[in-house]
């Protein structure tokens, strides 16, 4: 058993007012290019934990990007989706950013001010 507790964010954008899901096709791309990107180990404990999502918002792209840059300064894995533009938005628009999988009390030290999605 895992002695820490571990999740992972997914952070998206409210500028752009996505349908609902549009959102969650955005926010599943996140999670799992992030999940990807881990740690073979800590992905083994934090699915094994039961891999805890949570899904947050930011009010712009610079507020996202300016989070993102936070979470790679603390050494967390990151993942940006930027949409290919074939519904909503425009090709090339960034959508949202993942957090994690890592030690949620790292990821709140970055996103905890953030409110729910």
């Amino acid at each position: 058993m895992v002695a820490t507790e571990l999740k992972q964010v997914i952070i998206v954008r409210a500028d752009l007012q996505l349908p609902k899901g549009k959102i969650a096709a955005q926010v599943a791309h996140a999670a799992v290019e992030a999940a990807w990107r881990s740690d073979k180990f800590l992905f083994k404990d934090w699915r094994e934990s039961g891999m805890k999502k949570v899904a947050l918002k930011v009010k712009d792209l610079a507020e996202l990007y300016a989070i993102e840059q936070l979470a790679k300064q603390a050494g967390l894995v990151t993942a940006i989706i930027t949409d290919a533009g074939k519904t909503v938005v425009e090709p090339g628009t960034v959508t949202c950013c993942a957090i994690g999988p890592d030690e949620e009390k790292k990821i709140d030290a970055i996103t905890a001010k953030l409110q729910m999605l």
